[in-house]
């Protein structure tokens, strides 16, 4: 079978909430980005935050992104690693549900635990994420389908992996097996975070260029050691061919390999941007795959996000995509 993207990320179940701002300060958790947390670190809070009022979806960025390019009517693969229990089987059920390709399952999943995460989310509607990875931690090269890799328009990595050894090897595998095989390399910074305090992992993965490169305004500033988004895209042009940088409330920048195009914002009131650069990664992949320029997937995407950041969670229904994409396509 054909894919538009093969994908590699965490298998991730969100534990989506809402907090006050003081939360931050009482709990000494660090507002806007996410950090890696062990087990019962991860419990302490679990235990702070009303759980009655929270909602468990799929999600992980890559398993998001994948997810999303699905929902659209794109053929997509996640490779990651669940453990067999209770969360892995909702995870990979809903990995089912939206029609995502994997070589996961329960009857070779290991004992442990499922990666999850805690998404807080402020009134700024900002969110932060506390995570722990789980069996997460051990997806390694051997975790790979080469066949599903050689077989995919773009190879898509999620940037979340460089805190890991074995999911840096795993990243730089599929990198590998990708470019031997002509297929397209996609990579997201996926956040702050894993920019600013890996940077050496992540220059390793970006090597001499990646064909595809998403990336937030703050992201490409810190990957770049400029001040100025301006600075930063000039730079930019240096590591990847074509690259997306999206602005939040501003829009998205897109440089298609000659020429930048502003993508206009939707005008919202964002309540959760949890998941919105992967909603808009996914729909972006979907529309370049579909014979859709780059200026109509920059479109499209951002309506999607646009979409995403106006309700609670990562993910929109099916139904709700195909009314976006028929919008676009009308």
């Amino acid at each position: 079978m054909r894919y538009d993207a093969y994908c590699i990320g965490n298998s991730i179940v969100d534990i989506v909430t809402e907090v006050e701002y003081d939360f931050f300060t009482k709990n000494e958790v660090e507002k806007g980005v996410m950090t890696l947390v062990d087990e019962k670190r991860q419990l302490q809070l679990m235990k702070a935050i009303d759980m009655e009022k929270s909602k468990m979806t799929g999600g992980g960025s890559g398993g998001n992104t994948v997810t999303a390019l699905s929902q659209f009517g794109g053929k997509g693969f996640f490779s990651s690693r669940v453990a067999n229990d209770p969360l892995g089987n909702f995870f990979l059920e809903d990995l089912g549900k939206n029609g995502v390709g994997t070589n996961m399952n329960l009857g070779t999943a290991p004992e442990g635990h499922t990666g999850r995460c805690l998404v807080m989310t402020s009134p700024d509607a900002q969110r932060t994420m506390n995570t722990f990875l789980g069996v997460n931690s051990f997806f390694s090269p051997e975790h790979l389908d080469e066949e599903a890799i050689r077989n995919s328009t773009y190879a898509y990595l999620e940037g979340y992996l460089v805190a890991s050894p074995k999911g840096l090897e795993a990243m730089k595998a599929t990198k590998k097996i990708a470019e031997e095989n002509n297929v397209k390399v996609a990579l997201t910074f996926s956040d702050p975070s894993m920019v600013k305090y890996f940077p050496a992992q992540m220059q390793e993965i970006v090597g001499a260029s990646v064909d595809l490169l998403f990336c937030n305004d703050e992201e490409a500033m810190i990957f770049t050691g400029t001040t100025e988004v301006h600075e930063a895209r000039e730079k930019l042009k240096k590591i990847a061919k074509r690259f997306v940088i999206t602005l939040g409330a501003n829009g998205a920048l897109i440089f298609d390999g000659d020429t930048f195009i502003e993508i206009e914002p939707y005008k919202v009131t964002a309540v959760d941007t949890n998941g919105a650069g992967d909603m808009f990664a996914g729909a972006f992949l979907y529309a370049i795959t579909h014979n859709h320029s780059w200026a109509e997937a920059g479109k499209l995407a951002s309506l999607a996000a646009s979409k995403v950041v106006s309700q609670w969670g990562p993910r929109l229904e099916t139904a709700t995509m195909r009314k976006i994409l028929s919008g676009l396509t009308a």
